[in-house]
């Protein structure tokens, strides 16, 4: 199966964006690709809810969402919008992944866990949680022709969730992203590597590239990642692109044959003693 991450460089008008985001598809969908995966905020890229009020809208009347359907209907492919933002009754919004299907229906949807609250040292404080409201379930679907687990950015850095996606089935995890150029250069491809090793999965990453037109520079460098922790595809960080690349489920079961980290996971207890030496008693789980 051909997979594509679609690399963009969105701004802060929904209109533009979706063009380039159906430009882009249509050139994936060309090349062969079935299933293919646009980065997070594609559809609007601004940072609070000031700039989104006027251009991000409630659910049910959000027009990116007939248009980003149109374009898996023509294009006969699953189509996976990384994430756009959908205002919620308390002046917040959701960070929202969607994945469409070939004729243009909602197949899944799943709203970021895990906000980005940090601050990075030269540079400025990020706090989503001031704009974005978190989800609290994680999602896996069928729907594009493999058992998929469905991530948001931030969400790379935390394993229980990656791990506890492949233990129910996920073989391939999507990871829409709009990294920082610091923590991009210093983590990206780190955490990529090593969520699609521990969880011997693969691993599709889009990603937000350049400078966007509110000033701000995301890191780029989308990339597929085979799940014995391979690069077999990727971007620079200059701006839009697509990385392509054909992907074998047969891989999944080679790799976590090998390293069967998920069966031979155990469970633990941790006991903080007030004096002497820190005991972890661990205990057995069935695999």
């Amino acid at each position: 199966m051909r997979v594509a991450a679609l690399q963009m460089n969105s701004g802060t008008q929904p209109g533009p964006n979706l063009d380039q985001l159906e430009r882009l598809a249509s050139e994936a969908a060309r090349q062969g690709a079935t299933y293919l995966l646009s980065p997070e905020v594609s559809v609007v890229f601004a940072e609070n809810r000031d700039g989104l009020k006027a251009v991000a809208g409630p659910w049910e009347t959000n027009p990116a969402i007939a248009r980003i359907g149109d374009i898996a209907k023509r294009l006969g492919v699953s189509l996976h919008l990384g994430s756009l933002a959908v205002a919620l009754p308390d002046g917040r919004f959701a960070n929202r992944s969607v994945l469409f299907r070939p004729d243009g229906a909602i197949a899944a949807t799943y709203d970021k866990i895990h906000l980005f609250d940090a601050t990075l040292p030269g540079l400025r404080n990020y706090r989503e949680s001031e704009t974005y409201a978190g989800g609290d379930a994680a999602v896996m679907s069928e729907a594009p022709g493999f058992p998929l687990g469905m991530t948001i950015c931030y969400d790379l850095r935390f394993p229980a969730l990656h791990r506890a996606l492949a233990e129910a089935g996920a073989k391939v995890i999507s990871v829409p992203a709009a990294f920082t150029v610091p923590t991009g250069e210093a983590h990206w491809e780190v955490l990529l590597r090593a969520r699609a090793i521990e969880t011997g999965s693969w691993v599709i990453a889009a990603a937000q590239a350049g400078t966007h037109e509110n000033g701000r520079s995301t890191w780029g460098h989308s990339m597929i990642i085979d799940p014995w922790g391979r690069i077999v595809s990727e971007l620079g960080g200059d701006g839009p692109g697509i990385a392509i690349a054909d992907i074998e489920l047969s891989a999944v079961d080679d790799a976590r044959g090998k390293v069967p980290a998920l069966a031979n996971a155990r469970r633990f207890s941790l006991t903080l003693s007030a004096s002497g030496p820190t005991v972890f008693a661990r205990e057995d789980v069935s695999a």
